[in-house]
């Protein structure tokens, strides 16, 4: 879901080439979910391999890494644990809306209405355990790093900004902001171009650098303040946040209190929308479990491997992935052999 505090802070449009000789963090869980909900068919249904097995997610996957490699783009990918109790609210909405969204797409498809099939398709996307695991396969093949988070991703990879062991985080939310990400890349795409919601006009998309400091300064707040900006809105952790509270009210009830947050949430009228405090929903946040002992390990493509996974079990083109790999390693021995130069 995300909180909706983004139309308060500046974002710096950049180009990928900004991000060159980088290393990027990726919230997995994030970017897998958004290839099964948009990598699709022109029906709405998953890509398939010639037995069946989904594929989307190994589509996007290879178009996104390889891209980014081949721009001297270093990446490391963190999933996410065991999500916190405040959390499960939140998944159980996610299903119930999912549940919703399957029975109109089969009735869609029993009237063969193609378009109504497309547009509830993407909302049926669900990441199965096998998914996962075939993803973190993928990238092992491709010598990227994968590490497991205790709880939040977004929380872990935050946390390894914050150590100077990557550049950012790439997302598509706020929520690593309330995480203490230093610096978060949105919107890094493989294609610049994408459709306005619910219109057919498309628009030019490029990526874009949020620096934390800049939007504490700009908006003018703490971290702390930050974080129950985020919760006045609506979080993970408290589904929606307070009924007909959104980022302008929020900061003009943060202005008026200021520090003094049992009177903010007592004028927000938090205990008439939730049954749990306002406290546990900050310390969650706040104290989200990490490692600290984390490990990045850097290898190198296992080419075969990766033909093995992508075309002989779900017959990808042998051509492509062939030429794009070897399109790295050349990509990969300049980089190399120019630092040795230097």
């Amino acid at each position: 879901m995300g909180t909706k505090i983004l139309e308060l802070i500046n974002m710096q449009e950049i180009s990928l080439d900004d991000l060159k000789n980088k290393t990027l963090v990726v919230d997995a869980y994030n970017m897998l979910y958004m290839f099964i909900t948009t990598i699709r068919q022109s029906d709405g249904s998953l890509l398939k391999d010639s037995k069946g097995n989904v594929t989307s997610h190994l589509s996007g996957l290879f178009s996104r890494v390889t891209r980014l490699l081949l721009k001297n783009i270093k990446l490391i990918f963190v999933f996410d644990g065991k999500p916190p109790e405040l959390k499960m609210k939140e998944r159980e909405r996610r299903r119930k809306l999912k549940e919703e969204a399957l029975t109109k797409y089969e009735a869609a498809k029993d009237a063969e209405d193609i378009s109504e099939m497309k547009k509830y398709a993407g909302r049926t996307a669900r990441l199965t355990p096998d998914l996962v695991e075939e993803s973190k396969l993928f990238l092992a093949y491709m010598g990227i790093p994968v590490i497991e988070a205790p709880s939040e991703g977004e929380a872990q990879a935050s946390y390894m900004v914050q150590q100077g062991d990557a550049y950012a985080i790439v997302s598509q939310d706020a929520d690593s902001l309330l995480f203490k990400a230093p610096v978060v890349v949105k919107d890094l795409n493989i294609s610049r171009t994408r459709r306005k919601t619910g219109t057919n006009v498309y628009q030019t998309i490029n990526p874009k650098l949020i620096k934390l400091n800049e939007a504490l300064t700009t908006l003018g707040l703490d971290q702390d303040q930050l974080i129950v900006l985020g919760m006045l809105v609506g979080t993970d952790f408290n589904i929606g946040g307070i009924k007909g509270i959104g980022p302008q009210k929020a900061m003009k009830l943060l202005k008026e209190h200021d520090k003094n947050f049992d009177a903010l949430f007592e004028a927000a009228k938090w205990d008439e929308h939730f049954d749990f405090s306002w406290k546990e929903v900050f310390d969650t946040i706040k104290k989200m479990p990490i490692d600290k002992e984390y490990k990045i390990s850097f290898g190198k493509i296992d080419k075969a491997k990766v033909i093995e996974l992508m075309v002989e079990k779900h017959d990808f083109n042998k051509e492509r992935i062939e030429n794009t790999l070897e399109k790295i390693e050349k990509s990969q021995k300049n980089l190399q052999k120019s630092l040795f130069e230097f």
